[in-house]
């Protein structure tokens, strides 16, 4: 039983994290911090969470993938950007006991993935390396600031909060 509970526990806590990904991406579109030369998609500082729970791996996948569908991205956006999204979370997962180090992998996820997604998918003006530095200093600032404010946040005011082992 306790195991079951646990279970659930996880899968809620996957939609809950899911759901607020695709909650900040709109939020995020609608006051036009995520289109532009430097992006600032609020929903990536929720790539920090898998420092806390496992549960946030598939939520942030999850929740990627929604965010991407229902703002009318391109369906190989939607496939690399989520992968990236997922690797970018499993690799904060892995490196989850490292302050800082866990903030680096969805960074760097999204920095080698997006820029060609872009290039090749939307035919945007400019190239790779231009695209590495632009998504590279969104994915700072939202990964970066961002989730290392929410992890200190979490920290010191989250114990509550009964994470999914």
């Amino acid at each position: 039983m306790k195991r079951q509970n646990e279970r659930i526990r996880s899968m809620a806590q996957s939609a809950m994290i899911a759901a607020l990904y695709v909650a900040l991406t709109f939020a995020a579109n609608l006051a036009g911090l995520a289109s532009g030369a430097v992006q600032l998609r609020l929903s990536e500082a929720l790539t920090v969470l898998p420092v806390f729970t496992p549960a946030a791996v598939p939520g942030l996948f999850l929740g990627c993938a929604l965010a991407n569908l229902l703002t009318g991205s391109a369906l190989w956006d939607v496939v690399a950007g989520s992968l990236a999204t997922l690797l970018g979370a499993l690799g904060t997962y892995w490196l989850r006991k490292y302050k800082f180090l866990c903030l680096l992998p969805p960074i760097a996820a999204n920095t080698l993935v997006i820029p060609f997604v872009l290039a090749w998918v939307y035919g945007a003006e400019g190239t790779i390396p231009f695209f590495m530095l632009t998504v590279g200093v969104g994915e700072l600032l939202s990964c970066g600031l961002l989730g290392w404010l929410l992890r200190a946040a979490l920290e010191k005011y989250g114990k509550g909060i009964r994470w999914a082992k």
